[in-house]
């Protein structure tokens, strides 16, 4: 059965206790970094550290910061998992990092689908900040390299003129089921694997509400005007850094008509069609695939999930 709506989606939810107010608390941090029990998620190259075997798959957490400390980045606080402190590190991308476990770093999103939800979550929070630290190494307004303090969650400018401050970004993309009646309107990039379709993104523009963006989006990409629209749900997506605000639209008319180019093909699917395996849908871990689901099932006496013939595109791993 398709979750629950009041489930969150996967790399959300409740996974940990972020503790902003230890943020400023510099003894406390220091005698976390001291302390052997303390978890590290270690990022490489923006892989995650994952421990598989024929009885176990999960993410690799190290303990204590002496393992680390003499190849890895500023530790950045990440809060409470599990009942222990988590920093997130990066270690250098120069060179393959020797660490005393068979773990290996792959790519989140090719296995995010096969951790709990809560180690899920923890990854792709680190992530997303080793990831904005990486690419904000410099002020934005004057150029001069940034420290980072507040435990990782700020970059101070070194500039004394300048010490312009930033924070952790996060850029808002809506994404968005389009229906009518038994179609739901699908897409697909050049770029992808063969087969492959997905619903209708794009991120907000400045000065934009997320529901001008929705319209505006579809409209660019399909032809298709759309009315009434209402939020569904949202998941974080740090690759590298998105917030997708999602949606479910009703379409004016059928009427195919691309205005950009953004998307190779656009289509109206019918649940017979999915079912059949006409299409393959995202990977079960992203929000699309929750919408398409979440859409299907609400007309089907027999769930997505359990058609045999439902093709899904899964990314190598």
């Amino acid at each position: 059965m398709a979750a629950s709506r009041s489930t969150p989606n996967h790399l959300a939810g409740p996974y940990m206790e972020r503790l902003a107010q230890l943020r400023k608390d510099e003894e406390r941090v220091r005698a976390a970094l001291n302390d052997p029990q303390t978890l590290f998620v270690p990022m490489w190259r923006t892989q995650s550290l994952i421990l598989r075997s024929s009885s176990s798959f999960g993410a690799e957490l190290v303990r204590g910061f002496a393992r680390l400390e003499a190849i890895a980045s500023e530790p950045i606080l990440l809060g409470e998992f599990q009942g222990q402190l988590c920093f997130a590190v990066e270690l250098p991308a120069e060179s393959d990092p020797i660490l005393d476990t068979s773990a290996e770093f792959v790519d989140l999103r090719s296995v995010a689908g096969d951790l709990t939800r809560d180690e899920a979550g923890l990854l792709a929070y680190a992530r997303a900040m080793v990831l904005w630290r990486e690419r904000h190494r410099f002020c934005g307004r004057c150029g001069t390299p940034t420290v980072p303090v507040q435990a990782g969650h700020v970059l101070l400018c070194t500039n004394s003129e300048c010490r312009h401050q930033q924070f952790p970004r996060t850029d808002p993309a809506v994404i968005v089921l389009v229906a009518q009646e038994d179609q739901a309107l699908l897409g697909r990039q050049a770029a992808w694997p063969a087969g492959r379709y997905s619903t209708i993104a794009g991120f907000v523009e400045p000065g934009e509400s997320l529901e001008d963006a929705v319209r505006r989006e579809v409209l660019e990409e399909t032809g298709v005007p759309v009315g009434v629209v209402e939020y569904h749900s949202s998941q974080p997506w740090p690759f590298p850094s998105s917030l997708m605000l999602v949606f479910t639209a009703h379409a004016i008319t059928t009427e195919i008509h691309q205005i950009d180019d953004e998307l190779e093909d656009v289509r109206w699917l019918t649940r017979a069609q999915i079912a059949a395996g006409e299409v393959a849908l995202p990977n079960p871990v992203s929000i699309s695939y929750r919408l398409i689901e979440d859409w299907y099932d609400a007309g089907s006496p027999i769930p997505l999930r359990e058609e045999p013939k439902a093709r899904l595109w899964m990314p190598p791993r």
